[in-house]
């Protein structure tokens, strides 16, 4: 799960720091913060592929922010597990029913979190069994940062590999150039929107190399979509 970016938010430090440990003895990058603000400002501004957040936050509470993000385009396939020590069902209930993917209650061991996070990742598709993004014969393999069609290694820059990353774990859906930017480039950064264009004829060349350069396809007016139908 190296290749993954998980952002907690939990008001108590010790238990901020504990989560982080745990996270990163199993490869993955983490960003902490204490409060929803705090988390609102760092999901501007930081590709994120998980959020772990606690339910009660100080001012903007746990199972709100989820809401508001749950409700809001640019965050609603944004994974997020609930951390708590509510453990009655209407509670479960209540965070599952504001678009939560998963719950865990307090006190809890490193090994049910990093359990709970595969669980979730998986079926978000942000990871396989084998920790390889496969579509069609194009294979992503984020550890070795390598990707490949039909077997034959695809010279790509990093910008483009994440840019395939994301289109890969987005299938068959249309982004506009804006939201690419922000998912791929991250919101902090200003580039031109052309910047996309760029790389997408990029990408474009190199898949025509094998015949594949109709799998990242123009939507006149709005943006691009990866997809295996013509």
């Amino acid at each position: 799960m190296s290749n993954l970016n998980v952002l907690v938010v939990e008001d108590e430090e010790a238990i901020r720091e504990m989560l982080v440990m745990a996270l990163e003895q199993t490869g993955l990058t983490v960003m902490a913060v204490a409060s929803a603000e705090q988390a609102l400002q760092t999901l501007a501004e930081n590709m994120t592929d998980l959020l772990l957040l606690d339910w009660m936050l100080p001012g903007i509470s746990g199972v709100e922010l989820a809401r508001r993000l749950k409700n809001d385009s640019s965050y609603k396939e944004l994974p997020i597990i609930l951390l708590t020590a509510r453990g009655e069902e209407e509670d479960k209930i209540r965070g599952l029913e504001i678009g939560a993917d998963d719950y865990i209650t307090k006190p809890f061991s490193p090994k049910e979190l990093i359990a709970r996070i595969k669980a979730v990742m998986r079926r978000s598709g942000k990871l396989s069994d084998s920790g390889l993004l496969n579509v069609g014969d194009l294979t992503l393999d984020a550890e070795q940062h390598r990707l490949t069609i039909a077997g034959h290694t695809l010279e790509v820059s990093p910008t483009e590999f994440r840019l395939m990353q994301f289109f890969m774990t987005n299938p068959d859906k249309v982004y506009s150039r804006t939201h690419l930017l922000d998912q791929v480039w991250g919101r902090s950064v200003y580039i031109e929107e052309r910047t996309v264009d760029v790389h997408i004829r990029r990408l474009r060349k190199i898949l025509a190399t094998y015949d594949r350069e109709e799998l990242i396809q123009t939507v006149r007016g709005f943006g691009y979509r990866f997809s295996l139908a013509g």
